[in-house]
């Protein structure tokens, strides 16, 4: 099945698979949608269609992304892995040798080509076109998530922005406090390419703003790409098709012409503002900071447009599965920087950038540290406060299992390194904004050249008698609460 081509296309997709509930009551995107949405969430349940919130005319949907079983079908995939291994296959290309494996390159080739960004004249993202005056963010169904955020805020954009210097395009996820009927904070963090486009500015930056994607490419504005890599042609590959883009209306910017709404305008260098504090995906609030302010200067929309939402707070949100996507997707191009790896996990209550667990191939002293001191310098896992390293027969996904490993292999005078470095601006732990400690902690085997005693050796039964009892445990009748015996 191929991915939704845009949002009207994934919301009959979800509401065929008995994914998503339409939900017909006047319901207030001031706190109590955020109340409904979380309670959701974590009970693992469907995506929400609110047809009409309070004071406005836009449908809202939220949750689209909140189940692994809903991420699968957005990239139509049987599982996440599977996504990871349509990048890997391009990632891992070498010179061809021979004939087939130089048509199979071109192929391949071939595939990147056609996933560029396709320019069109027209698109039903400009339907209906706001200018001037009339701009008006308050025909959006905007929430105010948390009781101590200071106004709504959109929650789900895709930023598109040009580096003043190379004409590069970024697209990323930005959080936009709305200040009044044409203007939002612009949520740029120390880290992110956003900023660097604004930085290079020197004087008036154009921006636009889409809203309401079809799922792969609203993903892609969240992916931590290279900032040479274009979201759309990652969007586009994922997807098996172009992304279609129009010229915006008034600013010297591309938009996805299937976006439900975009909102066109500029940010001037030196016009900031005190943006937050907002409700954020670590569990706690985010300060109040200075940020750019984003002055609109259109609003195009679809007829009857839909406007999408996403709240972040406390884990597990909905924006879990936005970051398990890119744990998964991702891995094989960590994998290229750091072959030694096997598998990684970030663990969803560590907000991604609290924990990575890595099991390794283990092949000298010291390796564990190695990766660490890896990860650390690799893209924006360069933000990991903690990173734990098991050997790689250990399941990284199975917590249980990975605490074992720490509560049993690990001498903390030995095996626990402290250092220092960049951290998530939305880390509230650190005294200084942005930089503090990092925790590496060596759970692999250890052996004589680490200077250890002899390891002991690890208990397991015996193949013959795992096989014996699996054969026969339908004649023993014991109740296991329901669960099953795997005798594979």
């Amino acid at each position: 099945m191929p991915p939704p081509r845009d949002l009207r296309d994934w919301i009959e997709l979800l509401e065929r698979e008995g994914e998503l509930v339409r939900i017909g009551a006047e319901v207030d995107p001031d706190l109590e949608i955020t109340e409904i949405v979380d309670r959701t969430v974590k009970a693992g349940g469907p995506a929400l269609l609110f047809e009409h919130p309070k004071g406005s005319e836009h449908p809202l949907l939220i949750n689209q992304f909140g189940t692994e079983r809903r991420m699968c079908l957005a990239f139509g995939a049987q599982s996440l892995d599977e996504v990871a291994g349509r990048l890997e296959a391009i990632i891992e290309m070498q010179p061809p040798q021979g004939l087939v494996e130089k048509v199979k390159g071109l192929a391949k080739l071939k595939s990147i080509a056609d996933s560029m960004p396709k320019s069109v004249r027209s698109g039903p993202s400009q339907e209906i076109v706001l200018e001037g005056d009339d701009v008006n963010l308050d025909l959006l169904p905007i929430q105010r998530c948390w009781p101590g955020d200071p106004a709504p805020f959109i929650t789900l954009p895709a930023v598109i922005t040009k580096d003043p210097r190379t004409g590069t395009r970024n697209v990323g996820m930005y959080r936009m406090q709305k200040i009044d009927r044409r203007s939002t904070f612009m949520h740029w963090q120390v880290h992110k390419d956003g900023r660097m486009d604004y930085l290079a500015s020197d004087g008036r930056l154009d921006v636009a703003v889409a809203l309401g994607l079809d799922p792969v490419t609203a993903y892609s504005a969240s992916a931590p790409l290279p900032k040479h890599i274009d979201e759309l042609m990652l969007a586009g590959f994922l997807r098996g098709e172009p992304v279609e883009l129009v010229k915006a209306k008034t600013v010297d910017l591309e938009v996805p012409a299937n976006a439900e709404i975009v909102l066109e305008g500029y940010v001037q260098a030196g016009d900031e503002g005190i943006e937050g504090p907002f409700g954020d995906h670590t569990g706690y609030y985010s300060p109040a900071e200075p940020f750019p302010v984003f002055h609109l200067t259109a609003m195009t929309m679809r007829r009857d447009a839909i406007y999408p939402s996403i709240v972040v707070g406390k884990p597990p949100a909905e924006d879990a599965w936005l970051g398990k996507a890119t744990e998964r997707i991702f891995l094989p191009a960590i994998r290229m920087s750091v072959p030694e790896i096997v598998d990684y996990d970030l663990p969803v209550a560590g907000a991604f950038h609290g924990c990575a667990i890595v099991s390794i191939r283990k092949a000298y002293p010291g390796h564990a540290q190695k990766v660490m001191h890896a990860i650390w310098g690799l893209g924006l896992l360069s933000l990991t406060k903690s990173v734990v390293v098991v050997d790689e027969h250990v399941d990284v996904h199975d917590y249980d299992e990975v605490f074992f490993r720490v509560c049993a292999n690990v001498d903390p005078k030995r095996d626990v390194l402290l250092s220092e470095g960049p951290l998530d601006q939305l880390d509230h732990a650190p005294t200084i904004p942005c930089f503090g400690g990092k925790l590496g902690i060596d759970a692999t085997h250890k052996g004589p050249a680490e200077g250890t005693r002899e390891w002991p050796g690890e208990i397991a039964m015996s193949e013959e008698m795992v096989a014996r009892v699996d054969g026969r445990w339908a004649e023993y009748g014991i109740p296991l609460g329901g669960r099953t015996i795997d005798a594979s």
